[in-house]
This record gives structure tokens, sequence and C-alpha cells, in this order.
């Protein structure tokens, strides 16, 4: 005899209007009790004082708070968790600055599969730079950027003998605190990438990019004092959160609750996890908010090099010397790529104006991946940040310039995968300011917010005088912290919480559906009806967004691009760029001082120099570069690092020299190879080492082969005779870390090696270089030297190529797994 249980169940499977009725009753229980956990993940996090949402352990090295300039920052040591490898202290040290805008620090440590992830499992000391909730009540922006510069000097401490200097992650609005510190104290820094990073703060399409009117429509920044003067001095972060969340009203008010309903069986770990980070607001004092407001999103001064230190230092990006990264998204609606890259006309009117600077500049583009995604996505981390990671060394040598890197899956047909690290193959492939350009619409539409600018100055005088002064004496704590609980996105989260009493009944009825669950099949016919209805509400919810940003676009420019208002407050009708300003006589005066000092370098050097010259010869008109020649250049600096030693450093500074003399005069260049490289010998393994490394990356072009012609023809090399393969055979794949770092020693230790006695198996001179582009990249330069473990084996240059069986390397992470002050200010 069935139970009426039994008969219940069986009369519900059978009637699809009664077993989606069923499932409707259950995922709403599971999905408000979901939402009564939220709220009280969001309570325990405030009492605890909302730590880091990091998934790693970590100790507190520099406690800002007590610098004599205190700021709410700290810097942290990531610990290791169980599985990773063990950390080298003399690989180059990873430092993550996550962004403070209205969240806590953790996103980029926020899974196994991340920035700090990666670092990790790379065996890279790892550190964070955090922030407390509640600032120093003395504390500025420049406050802040002096404690960042004491931790990156710190770390640098720390790590004496790393062979290169901390690669630095800034994200969001970490970036820009990281571009200010880096223009300020450029000595501190290896190569720093700026993830979804605002810097051209009135950038965007026409269409697209409402966000960037907003300063315009509330007119101006007189708003962000407003609520710094009703929280007491203090502004709510919570604000910023409320803004990133009214871009989106579809995910906002239906996407992202109804994935959580849909899939509320599965999705709770995951959504609990995300708004944990998301529901952590922070604080900002008045002035600081100020400041961002003033002098970054409506003043756009940083680009502009109008920023200015109490002690009267100006910040200038062109001062930056380590190479910048930048990644951004097309799918990012925060800060689309026009906003990441248009700094770069900013200050630079073409790619040789960049390359005059010495500075190196990277982008890379992803398709699709939203703004949180550049930092949370697993996707994101195991590919772009991983293939970041592992180029490190081969970025810190490319010659100045503006390259995009691409990243492609491994094929089995590669050539040359003994010297591919994992999976991908990253590839630098060099682009003109034009480029760049070519990813706007145009930039006149940009016109119209330097009248922002001008009205934004007269609404906060007007501010400052009349109103400021009355709030702040009206305003204490008690109002203050009142209107930061009624925050939507506070209220929220206490209404549906254990502070709630007339929910007491929800978690008994949670698990009583836990126990008796039976959810509906997908094939339910109300089931997709819901589901059709659902993506009718996302249709309707976006069309309304889209008439609400075009109206607003069509407003700020029927006030903003009117001339009368323009003339009336007192603004030019067009602006001269910075690209053009700094294109002066002292440039001009520099690069001639530079040309007088190098001039001698022609003739002279070490075989270092003329290995690294050579290279870049002939493989300076193809414009792109990737990791497998550098990858093997290494390889071959750690076989013979006792006989003739190089660090990175000095392979990067020969490089810069060689790629400067060879585009200022190729034919001069070209003929001072003879004495560089005066004997036979190591002409012939120079010569034969570069056509080598350049077939690694594929057949060599033809342009590349009439250059290495040309070098034969100027060494006087049979270049028909046989000789053995200069690149060591296959092995396993390199380490990450491109082996270890090679001991120090002096740059003109191998000019004193080669004259030494030769050794039988080892008869190689100067380090070469890596791999150079069109665009000047030369790569890492090790010796020439013949490996000891490649004596003797007969060469081709299709034998130096990857063997066939060869397959890509593991590289990705486990799943689961009292300096002195800056000269600027910043953060």
């Amino acid at each position: 005899m069935w139970s009426q249980t039994a008969v219940w169940s069986k009369l519900l499977s059978s009637n699809p209007v009664a077993s989606y009725w069923r499932d409707a009753w259950e995922r709403s229980i599971l999905y408000w009790d979901v939402q009564h956990d939220r709220g009280a993940d969001y309570l325990r996090h405030v009492q605890s004082g909302k730590p880091p949402v990091l998934v790693f352990d970590y100790k507190i090295i520099l406690d800002g708070r007590t610098l004599p300039d205190p700021a709410n920052y700290a810097l942290t040591a990531i610990l290791p968790p169980a599985g990773c490898p063990t950390t080298n202290p003399a690989l180059r040290p990873f430092v993550v600055i996550d962004p403070r805008a209205g969240h806590g620090p953790g996103i980029g440590g926020f899974k196994m599969d991340s920035e700090i992830g990666i670092a990790l499992q790379q065996g890279h000391p790892c550190y964070f730079i955090m922030f407390f909730p509640q600032p120093v009540p003395s504390q500025t922006i420049e406050s802040v950027s002096r404690a960042e510069y004491v931790f990156l000097s710190k770390v640098n401490e720390l790590h004496p003998d790393s062979d290169g200097k901390p690669f630095v992650i800034g994200n969001c609005q970490g970036g820009w605190a990281l571009a200010m510190l880096a223009s300020a104290a450029p000595e501190l820094f290896g190569p720093i990438l700026l993830a979804g990073t605002p810097l051209s703060y009135w950038a965007g399409v026409a269409g697209k990019n409402p966000m960037r009117y907003s300063g315009g429509m509330l007119g101006g920044t007189w708003t962000a004092s407003l609520a710094g003067d009703l929280g007491n001095g203090k502004f709510d972060g919570a604000h910023l959160v409320n803004n990133f969340e009214k871009l989106d009203p579809a995910n906002t008010l239906w996407k992202k609750p109804y994935n959580l309903y849909a899939k509320v069986d599965t999705e709770r770990e995951r959504y609990l996890g995300f708004e944990r980070w998301w529901g952590g607001h922070y604080l900002l004092n008045k002035q600081e908010m100020e400041w961002i407001s003033q002098q970054l999103f409506v003043g756009n001064h940083l680009v502009e090099g109008k920023i200015v230190s109490s002690d009267q230092h100006r910040v200038d990006m062109r001062n930056i010397r380590s190479p910048i990264i930048v990644f951004a998204s097309w799918g990012d609606n925060i800060t689309p790529p026009q906003q990441a890259l248009n700094w770069i006309p900013d200050l630079y009117a073409s790619a040789d104006d960049i390359r005059d600077n010495e500075q190196t500049i990277i982008y890379c583009l992803h398709n699709k991946v939203g703004h949180l995604g550049i930092f949370v996505s697993a996707g994101i981390a195991n590919r772009e940040h991983s293939e970041f990671a592992s180029a490190l060394d081969l970025i810190d040598v490319l010659a100045p310039g503006l390259y995009e890197a691409v990243i492609e899956d491994v094929a089995p047909n590669t050539p040359g995968q003994e010297y591919i690290q994992g999976r991908y193959i990253i590839r630098f492939e060099a682009r003109e300011v034009a480029d760049i350009l070519a990813l706007d619409d145009g930039r006149e539409d940009e016109r119209a917010f330097e009248v922002v600018r001008r009205v934004s100055e007269i609404n906060q005088g007007v501010y400052d005088r009349f109103v400021s002064p009355a709030l702040q004496t009206l305003s204490n704590e008690a109002s203050a912290q009142l209107l930061r609980q009624l925050n939507p996105a506070r209220l929220e989260r206490t209404l549906i919480s254990p502070l709630n009493p007339w929910l007491s009944w929800l978690k008994p009825a949670a698990e009583y559906v836990r126990a008796h669950r039976q959810p509906v099949s997908a094939d339910n016919p109300l089931w997709q009806l819901q589901e059709q209805w659902s993506g009718w509400m996302e249709q309707g919810l976006n069309h309304y967004r889209d008439l609400r940003d075009a109206a607003t676009e069509h407003c700020f420019k029927a006030v903003y691009e009117s001339p009368w208002l323009a003339s009336v407050v007192g603004v030019q009708p067009a602006r001269e760029t910075r690209a053009a300003r700094c294109d002066s006589w002292d440039k001009q005066e520099r690069l001639q001082l530079k040309r007088q000092v190098l001039d001698p370098a022609y003739e002279s050097g070490t075989l270092a120099d003329g290995f690294v010259r050579l290279l870049i010869y002939v493989a300076i008109g193809r414009g792109i570069i990737d990791e497998r020649p550098f990858n093997a250049i290494r390889r071959i600096m750690r076989d013979i690092r006792h006989e003739y030693p190089m660090t990175l450093m000095q392979l990067k500074d020969i490089a810069r020299k060689q790629v400067f003399l060879v585009r200022l005069d190729e034919a001069r260049a070209l003929a001072g190879l003879p004495k560089l490289l005066p004997q036979e010998h190591l002409r012939r393994q120079a010569w034969q080492l570069a056509r080598e490394l350049l077939a690694l990356s594929g057949d060599i072009v033809p342009e590349q082969q009439q250059r290495l012609d040309q070098v034969a023809h100027m060494l006087q090399l049979d270049v028909h005779a046989p000789a053995p393969a200069i690149l060591p055979p296959a092995e396993p794949p390199v380490a990450t870390a491109v082996a270890a770092p090679a001991p120090t020693a002096k740059a003109s230790a191998p000019a004193k090696k080669a004259a030494a006695p030769r050794k039988a198996a080892v008869k190689a001179p100067a380090k070469p270089t890596a791999k150079t582009d069109t665009a000047a990249k030369p790569a890492p330069a090790a010796k020439p030297a013949v490996s000891k473990a490649a004596a003797g084996k007969p060469a081709t240059v299709k034998t130096a190529k990857a063997p066939a069986a060869k397959t890509p390397a593991t590289r990705k992470p486990a799943a689961g797994n009292g300096a002195s002050k800056p000269k600027t200010p910043g953060n």
C-alpha cells in the first residue's frame, strides 16, 4: 500500500502544471534562503572588520597607518597554499594593487585561478596592497601615494638579488594610482599591468559608454562634495557601487537574481562568494573623493600633466621607464578600450615618439569579457594573465615602441614547440599610434568635456562658498551613519538577514525543501515558457537602458556642445594635444646628446653587443616578436652562465642601445659588425644562431633572408659550409621563470671571457639578444656560445625547430586551488 506522500509524489510527477508549481514554490524558498545567508554573511563581514576577500592566507609586512604621513593601506605577503610550488625569492616579485572604488580589497585574489594564483603557481613571491574600511582622518590621495612608495621600496629591499624589478598589477582604479606612482618613482618598477584602468576619462564612442556623461549631467563634481558633507567628512563607497549597478539595469534588476533562482540548487556558493566582496562597502575621506573627481574623472588632468604634488613635482606619465601593459576589453562598459588607451595619442604623436622617449607600451584587447571579468574570470587568469606572467622577461627587454599582444592556442604543427611554455603562445606585433586612434570614432566629441570641466569648476566654487559650510555645521556622525544604513546597497542586505525576526521561519522551511526537493524537468512546458518570459524581461530592460542612455547623450550634447555655453564659461573651441606640445626643442636636444654619447659604440663594444646588433639588424623588418626565440636564448644563457654570465638587466641595456644604433643608422651599424665580432668562428656562430632563432617562429621571410645575406657578406662568411647547430636540443619545457637567474656580473664580463683561451666545447662569444621586431624589439641576448649539450649536432635550420612529437608544456595553475617620500602626489 502506497503512503500518502508517495501517492502525491506520483500525481505531481505526472502532472506538468503541478510539478512546475511545486518546483516554483521550492525554488522561491531556497532563493530567499540564499538571500538570508547573504545578509548573514554581510553582518559577519562587518563585525569582523571587513577583511580582504582573498582566498589566500597573508601576513602584514607594513601598516601604512603607522607611517609619518599615515594612510589606511598595508603591504601584505601572500602565503602559498598547499599544492603551490615553494616560493623562490630570487624570482621577480609580483605586487597586486586592488581598486578602492567603493568595495573592499581582494578581487585580485578572489579565486585560486586569479592574478595572485597565477603568480604563486609559477613560484614568484607575491605581495598584495590592501586597505582598511575606515580612512585615516588626515589622509589624502598624496598620503596613499607616499604609503605605496614605501611599500614598493620594501619589496625591492626584500628581493635585492631578483633578476628584475617587481611586476606590479593595478586593477581598475588601482591602475591610475600605479601609473602615477610609476611616474614619480620609476626606479622602483619592472613591467606594470594596467587592467581595466581608466586613464583618458573623456574618451568613448558615440551611442555607447554613457558613464562618461555623468559628471556633466550632474553639473560637475559638487555632488561628490555634497555626499562627503552629508557623511560628516567621509564619502560612502556604496554610492559608487550604486552607480555601477545603474549602468546595466537588466543585470541588476533581473538577470542576476533570476540566474540565482533558476540555478538555486547549484549557484549558491558562487553567488555568495561574489556578494561577500560586492557588499563590502568602504569609506573614503571627502578630500580623497574630491581629488579623484576633480583631477581625474571630470578634470582629466593626469594625461595633461597638470597634477602637481604638494612639493611642486609634476606627475608626467612620460617619465615611466618600465614597460606598460594595458589590458582592456570590448565588453567592458565601465572602462572601454578608448578610456584605457587614448592616453597614448594624448602623450605621443607617433610610435617613433614613443621610441624616442624610450618607453615600451603593450596593449591587449579582449573581445567580450566584462569589467569584473578582467579581474575575476578564471578563463582570463589562465590565459591572458598567465601569458603576461610567463612573458615578463621578454616584455622587459622589448625595445621601446608600441605593440599589441596577441595570444593564440598552440597548434599541433606549430614550429619551435620546445620553446613554448604552456598551451598558448604570445606574440607582440608592432603598432602605430594611428592604430589606437582607429579604435575610436573620432575625438571631436571630447571637446564638450572641456566645457564640462569649466562648468564644474564654477559650480564647485559656488557650493564650497555657500552650501558646504552650512552642511558641515548640521552634519554629525549619527546622521551620517543613518544615511549609510539607509543606502539601498546596505538596506537590502540587512532587511533579509538574521536581524529580521519575521524571517525566523525561513531556515526550517529551506531545510525541509532541500530534504524533499523535486526539481522540475527542463522539458516542462511551463518551465520553458518561464525561460522565454525571462528573455523578454531582459530585452525590455535592455531597451529601457538604450533609450535612457540615448536621451542622456542627446541632452549632454545639446547642452555642452553649444557654442553659447562655451563662450559664457570662457572655454576655447579647440585644444592642442599634449603630444603636439611635447614635440619641442628640448626633446630634440636630448636625442642629439644621446646620439653623441652613443656614436663611438658603432665600432666598439663587447661580443654580446655584436651578437645583439646582428640579431636586431636581421629581425628588425618583421614587426612581430614571440616567446620562442627569447626562450631559446634564455636557455643558452642558462647553459653557459658559468662561462659567460649575464643578467636580464644587462641584456636589456645592451638590447636598447643596439636598437637605437641600428634604427639611427642601419648602414653604419652593419659596417661596424666586423669590429664587434673580430674572429671568424665567432662570426659564423653568431650568424648561424641568428638564423636558427628566426626559423623558430616559422619560415624566414624574404626581407630577413636578404638581411642575413647582407650580414654574411659584411662578415665575409661562407654560408654554404656545414656547421654544427647552435640551439640546444629539445628538452622539458622551460620553467616559467625562464630557468634560474644568471649570476650577477659586470657588463664587461662577456668581453673579458671571450678574450680568454676558449674551451674546446664552448666557442661562443657574445650573449645573444632576444629577438627583435620590426618596431625594434630586440629580445634578450645570450652568448651565442655553443651549448655543451649541443656540441657536434648536425645543423640545419629545420633541425632547430620543434620536434613534431613535442607537446605544449603545462603551466596553468591547478584548479581550485623608512623610505623617502615620492616626488609627486598621487595615487
